[in-house]
């Protein structure tokens, strides 16, 4: 089961999201729902830095990815950032009610 983590703040802003672990839906490289929860994980990586133009910390090795965004970041980028964040988890969301038996959705506040 894929296990997906988002942060928010007081304001309720994603600062942070987390996909951790393989749905088990299919054998590795068969299996489509791990590949559209990680394709959502992994393009919100590349446009935070591409499209929001912003330095985030983030790890990703075989089943986990780790994005934290920073702290001091101008008012535009910040809302770009949300506008992806909010993005990939309309994905998640989308694809954990096509498929709910493998992916657990999960919000904290920060």
């Amino acid at each position: 089961m894929t296990k997906v983590e988002f942060f928010k703040n007081d304001n309720g802003d994603i600062t942070r999201y987390i996909v951790d672990g393989h749905t088990g839906y299919d054998e590795y490289g068969k299996d489509i729902v791990c590949a559209a929860v990680s394709v959502l994980a992994q393009t919100g990586v590349i446009s935070l830095i591409k499209v929001c133009d912003m330095s985030i910390n983030y790890t990703i090795r075989e089943g986990h990815i780790d994005v934290i965004l920073p702290e001091d970041v101008d008012e535009e980028k910040w809302s770009k950032s949300q506008i992806v964040l909010q993005t990939i988890l309309v994905g998640i969301k989308n694809t954990m009610e096509a498929y709910p038996n493998y992916i657990t959705l999960r919000y904290r506040e920060v």
